[in-house]
């Protein structure tokens, strides 16, 4: 099963979805899965966009927090059978093969879960960019998933106790360590799938500025139990006023006759540093 935390996502849950599809109708040969979307307390129309361009259940989480609206799409999942969990947020574009290779991982039976490489949709300011470039490198050296594509077994996510919901933002760093730690006492491994990357959006830095991002990201970095109050995690969950004009953010324009299957195979990783 797909699980898509989803906190405002109206704008761009479709073309998660329609990408989405299209990868699982890619592997569905081999392979057959539900796509939950979570609505966290959205106050649009996230949960029927997200009826109407595809997902399997629309699942409503009251509490506005990032950890709990992946446990309760995997609680969902479970429930209806699912023994392999796939999170992916709701601005963030799966590769066919990508999707194809993390379920061969699972499939194997030598793989508890893992990641993906990262690149954004969009041009990054210098600071992001590079950011962006040290965590894929680390993720892959050092086994962690990024949290807008993670994959794991249903026994692994258990055993890894799910996200921890102590914490409001990096919860899939949390999650990682604990899997990978898990999966080595058991001869599994964690595997950060190098290419295809996913593909998600640059819409954090459009909002808030290159430089209040990587301050943010600054702070979790030095000072990480700073997760653990909402108010320091803001670029998490606060949304731009769609009251004013000014202020609205939409999701980037395709050039004409582009698509989402476009923006990903026109996306390449970054070199590890």
């Amino acid at each position: 099963a797909v699980v898509i935390p989803a906190y405002n996502e109206a704008d761009y849950l479709p073309a998660t979805l329609s990408a989405l599809r299209k990868a699982m109708a890619a592997v569905a040969a081999a392979h057959s899965g539900r796509v939950v979307v979570v609505d966290n307390h959205s106050t649009d129309d996230t949960a029927k966009v997200a009826r109407e361009n595809g997902a399997d259940e629309v699942v409503f989480e009251p509490v506005n927090q990032i950890s709990r609206a992946r446990n309760a799409g995997a609680r969902a999942a479970v429930t209806r059978g699912a023994e392999w969990l796939i999170f992916l947020d709701a601005d963030t574009l799966l590769p066919p093969e990508t999707l194809a290779r993390a379920l061969a991982a699972l499939d194997s039976g030598a793989v508890c879960g893992g990641g993906a490489i990262t690149v954004c949709d969009g041009e990054l300011p210098f600071f992001v960019r590079n950011f962006l470039t040290v965590w894929n490198w680390s993720a892959a050296k050092f086994g962690l998933a990024a949290g807008c594509f993670v994959y794991c077994t249903r026994e692994g996510y258990e055993a890894a106790g799910g996200f921890s919901e102590a914490v409001y933002a990096g919860e899939e760093v949390w999650f990682s360590n604990r899997l990978r730690k898990w999966g080595r006492r058991g001869g599994l491994a964690f595997r950060v799938i190098a290419r295809p990357p996913v593909v998600t959006s640059d819409r954090k830095t459009q909002w808030f500025g290159g430089a209040r991002f990587t301050l943010q990201l600054a702070i979790l970095l030095l000072f990480p139990f700073a997760a653990r109050w909402r108010r320091l995690c803001g670029l998490w969950y606060h949304r731009p006023s769609r009251d004013s004009a000014s202020e609205r953010v939409e999701p980037p324009d395709l050039p004409p006759g582009a698509s989402p299957d476009r923006m990903i195979q026109n996306q390449t990783a970054p070199p590890p540093p």
